[in-house]
């Protein structure tokens, strides 16, 4: 008989469990949240306190991350990270910064490293 974490999980399909059951059926956070907004834990929240989803999230959050890269590192859609995010910023575990504006967003070097600093971290 296969343990729960088998029926969860699945070494190349990733998770089994649908987005919406992480955000227990919500589709839409409580703070406004672009993906480039970034988040940090505040420390004034103990795991212990949260619920699993919940506490993966602020293991991310440790040092200025963006809404995107949590996404990509929990494997959910980036409604759902939002979702999870603005519970942390509701009960004080994270705080926000919203992006700054590029001068130029179409610049080439920019844009180049940042696909560098992406491929690096696969």
């Amino acid at each position: 008989m296969a343990s729960d974490e088998e029926m969860w999980l699945d070494g190349s399909a990733g998770r089994l469990v649908r987005p919406y059951t992480v955000s227990n059926g919500r589709t839409s956070p409580t703070k406004q949240l672009d993906l480039l907004s970034l988040v940090r834990s505040t420390g004034n929240v103990a795991h212990a306190q949260l619920d699993p989803e919940h506490a993966q999230t602020l293991d991310l959050c440790h040092g200025p991350t963006s809404v995107a890269e949590v996404a990509a590192h929990m494997r959910l859609p980036a409604v759902v990270a939002k979702v999870l995010l603005s519970d942390l910023v509701d009960c004080g575990a994270v705080t926000t910064q919203a992006p700054k504006p590029a001068s130029d967003p179409t610049n080439r070097h920019v844009l180049e490293a940042l696909l560098d600093g992406l491929q690096r971290r696969l």
